[in-house]
């Protein structure tokens, strides 16, 4: 048996399978872990969608922005952007189930000395109060009353946090943080226009896996949503976001010996 985790794969559904193929997994006795972003920008998003649901427990996946741009865009509350790629997911015959399917899924998941978020934590949250705070906001996503919070979720501010926010204020960091951030300050402020790589980072920001003496620290965190970090794996983080859709490549790790796979991605 053996545990991989592997990047965002927003809609490449072809290098998806011919990454597991090259990793042989398999789903009777392998798990896979998908660091989110499993939708949008590619060009197969609604074959991959059904695949990783049908998988059942062999694929544990947590949300990622792109995610929640398409359980946004199918209520009603945002719209389809020229390079979005969901359209043939809307319009499927099992859309509803689909869609509720991804409310479902996770924010943050930890097992043994591993975590896995999409983009990453604020320095101030302890894996506890992660994991506590990921479940606050998923148990909106997944009540029948679900519209009334997306309507309240799009916004950058409040960029940092505070342990007295409530309500949707407090609701929209923590998914903010878990699902957009790459960097922020000492304190805890985060900056959401920020795309760049390590040498371009403004100064009085680092990347937020960075910051001294991060309450989180003591695991290992696994990610993805920074493309132009590339893979960056240290004792204690393993981001994996290597550009596929870009045309970069998708890439693997084994977590029992963090062994790496790779493959190019068609643009």
């Amino acid at each position: 048996m053996a545990t991989y985790a592997i990047g965002d794969l927003q809609g490449c559904f072809t290098a998806f399978q011919r990454l597991i193929d090259l990793i042989r997994f398999d789903p009777a006795q392998d798990k896979l872990w998908l660091v989110g972003d499993i939708v949008n920008r590619g060009p197969d998003s609604l074959s991959l969608l059904r695949y990783i649901k049908q998988a059942g427990d062999a694929m544990i996946m947590v949300l990622g922005n792109h995610d929640l741009h398409l359980l946004m865009v199918a209520a009603g509350i945002a719209k389809n952007h020229s390079s979005d790629t969901i359209q043939p997911i809307l319009d499927a015959p099992d859309r509803d189930e689909l869609l509720y399917w991804l409310r479902q899924q996770k924010l943050f998941y930890t097992q043994e000395q591993y975590a896995m978020v999409h983009a990453g934590l604020l320095p101030c949250w302890s894996i506890v109060q992660a994991e506590q705070l990921a479940h606050e906001a998923e148990r909106v996503l997944r009540q029948d009353n679900y519209q009334e919070f997306f309507s309240q979720m799009y916004g950058n501010k409040p960029n940092y946090w505070q342990d007295e926010w409530t309500d949707y204020t407090r609701l929209r960091v923590i998914i903010n943080a878990m699902t957009r951030m790459r960097i922020c300050t000492t304190a805890g402020k985060m900056n959401f226009a920020f795309k760049g790589d390590l040498q371009s980072i403004p100064p009085g920001f680092l990347p937020w896996f960075n910051v001294p003496q991060r309450a989180s620290q003591e695991a290992t965190i696994i990610c993805g949503h920074w493309s132009a970090l590339g893979l960056h794996i240290t004792d204690n983080l393993i981001a994996l976001d290597t550009g596929c859709v870009w045309g970069g490549q998708l890439t693997a790790i084994r977590l029992e010996d963090r062994k790496v796979f790779q493959l190019p991605c068609a643009q």
